[in-house]
């Protein structure tokens, strides 16, 4: 029996118990034929239906970082280096995001997939509460650290102050981020991936024309310079918190702007933390190990700094895919795991790491061929060119493996076991991918420590790929089924 003010949502997919998992549907309720029924659509179907908009949206994300970088390209590039320091910090606190989506993600899709709206309506106001009181806690000391730490990672004094005037205004916007990632792991969780896809598209491209006009300046505005780019990021981030918080009030009935009661906001708080944080902490150690190799890389000078910065950024495009598989896969085991679907949830994994190996292999070719010209549309500097088609020549062979861990960690904390996420990244990086870098940088210089990193996001594939096989085989295995 419903109350008043129950977050009981109708459209919920229900599981259909007794039936082929695989190929059996239902009917679906009027008004959701825009969404995925998870636990009932055939798996690839299901698969094909999320995976899709999520990358698009992901390519709608990356885009926020690619516009930013051509455009402050044209004023230098003295500031291209500086966004180029930016990365490890900025991808540190997005990360983070991340990791709070995956929580999110996780909690609310197994509370749909068991029948459970209410507590999926309780997640999704702490979700969104937690993500704006910690972008203002880390506010304050993300600011007060500009001056100190990117000096560590290499940057010299005049760089810094290009980097502050970007950071200041990058830093305000953390609370609208983090809302932004929780709104969204909500709306992906109930299967509606190609909300998800089009808000992110929108908002991409009011950064995209903000970008020229706050940069550069047009009218009676004056340009920001660098520190245009951020703002511009920052105005796109608040119109997708104005879209997903109606949303999720009146269409999907999960949120109420009003405080639960202490007790059950703890309660939330707890269960997005056991998994929220390890996962974040797993997303955090990838800028971590970027500002490991961005200090290696600054010794041989601010274009091979600027050069790794794009590098960087064109590897978060060449695993759009693996970004949108990782976001979509997730929600998919979630409920079918709170569902008891198990059959469902060994088959989507084993689709989704055959897939990304095929793609990842075939995505290598055509950017090794392309890579000079790639190279030409970020500078001018002959010599960042030839470092930048360097990169994308060695480390993209390896981005197949690279990418089986992405899917299997997120596949770890999408069955609530956060820590095998967490080990997953800290056996990638500090056992296979930073080692073996510094270890080829040692010896070959900077095209070794390219490919010591290449060898080992290989080695790592292999590896963690095996484990997850294996734990998925043991867990599923032993739960019990449903009748």
């Amino acid at each position: 029996m419903r109350t008043a003010g129950s977050c009981q949502n109708p459209r919920v997919p229900q599981p259909l118990l007794g039936t082929d998992a695989l190929t059996t549907t239902t009917a679906r309720p009027p008004g959701s034929a825009t969404k995925t029924d998870l636990l009932n659509d055939p798996v690839g179907t299901a698969l094909y239906r999320t995976a899709v908009p999520t990358t698009i949206g992901a390519v709608a994300v990356i885009a926020y970082y690619l516009a930013n970088t051509f455009f402050v390209g044209l004023l230098g590039t003295d500031e291209l280096a500086a966004i180029g320091f930016t990365f490890p910090a900025t991808i540190l606190f997005t990360y983070f995001g991340v990791g709070l989506g995956i929580g999110t993600s996780a909690l609310v899709g197994r509370a749909i997939g068991s029948k459970n709206p209410e507590q999926a309506c309780e997640i999704t106001f702490a979700s969104m509460a937690m993500g704006f009181l910690l972008g203002l806690l880390f506010m304050i000391p993300a600011l007060l650290s500009i001056d100190w730490i990117f000096p560590i990672l290499g940057a010299r004094p005049e760089r810094v102050t290009l980097i502050r005037e970007y950071m200041q205004i990058w830093y305000l916007g953390m609370p609208l981020q983090l809302m932004q990632f929780a709104g969204t792991a909500v709306i992906r969780a109930t299967g509606n991936a190609k909300l998800h896809g089009k808000l992110m598209i929108v908002s991409a491209i009011i950064n995209a024309i903000l970008d020229p006009i706050l940069i550069f300046g047009i009218g009676p505005i004056e340009g920001m310079g660098i520190g245009g780019a951020a703002l511009a990021t920052v105005i796109a981030w608040a119109f997708t918190i104005v879209v997903i918080s109606y949303q999720l009030c009146v269409k999907e009935k999960l949120l109420r702007f009003k405080l639960p009661a202490m007790k059950h906001l703890l309660d939330s708080w707890r269960r997005l933390l056991v998994i929220t944080a390890p996962a974040a902490l797993a997303n955090m150690i990838t800028p971590l190990a970027s500002g490991v190799l961005t200090a290696a890389i600054a010794v041989y000078g601010p274009e091979a700094v600027a050069a790794f910065g794009v590098a960087s950024r064109l590897e978060s495009f060449i695993m759009i895919v693996v970004l949108g598989m990782s976001m979509s896969v997730p929600p998919f085991i979630s409920q079918n795991f709170g569902a008891h679907r198990y059959d469902r949830v060994r088959q989507g994994l084993r689709l989704s790491l055959k897939f990304v190996l095929v793609w990842q292999f075939a995505l290598y070719a055509i950017v090794a061929v392309c890579a000079p010209w790639i190279a030409a549309i970020f500078t001018k500097e002959q010599y960042v060119r030839d470092i930048i088609t360097m990169v994308l020549r060695i480390l993209p062979a390896s981005y197949a493996f690279q990418g089986m861990v992405v899917l299997s960690a997120s596949s770890f904390n999408a069955l609530h076991a956060p820590r095998n996420g967490l080990i997953t990244s800290l056996l990638r990086f500090f056992v296979f991918y930073v080692p073996l870098a510094l270890l080829g940088n040692t010896y070959w210089g900077l095209k070794g420590l390219f490919i010591g990193a290449a060898v080992g996001n290989v080695l790592a594939g292999i590896v963690i790929t095996r484990w997850i096989s294996v734990y998925t085989k043991r867990l599923l295995g032993t739960q019990p089924q449903p009748a």
